[in-house]
């Protein structure tokens, strides 16, 4: 993001910083292994282990929960993008 002078805002997150991800899409088989391929790609040392899901309460949708090091508000804002974008992903939080 800009200001009106085109200068970039500054971020209210202090670098590097462990930051959670709650992605919420349909329940559906591939869903949180697609998921995890995006979070890999933009923060590589993520542990896999650490991802938590869970389901809505008829089941009809999943959330999977990860904390990342975030360690960049271009690295942030790639990965929220790539995720806002998959066709599986209904909503990132």
């Amino acid at each position: 993001m800009s200001t009106p002078s085109g200068t970039p805002e500054p971020s209210l997150i202090e670098y590097p910083s462990d930051f959670p991800l709650k992605i919420l899409g349909h329940t559906r088989p591939g869903f949180a292994q697609a998921i995890l391929a995006v979070v890999k790609k933009h923060a590589p040392d993520f542990d896999d282990a650490s991802l938590t899901m869970k389901a809505s309460k008829k089941g009809k949708y999943l959330s999977v929960t990860c904390v990342i090091r975030a360690t960049s508000r271009e690295q942030l804002d790639a990965l929220y993008q790539e995720l806002c974008d998959h066709p599986m992903v209904v909503m990132v939080l």
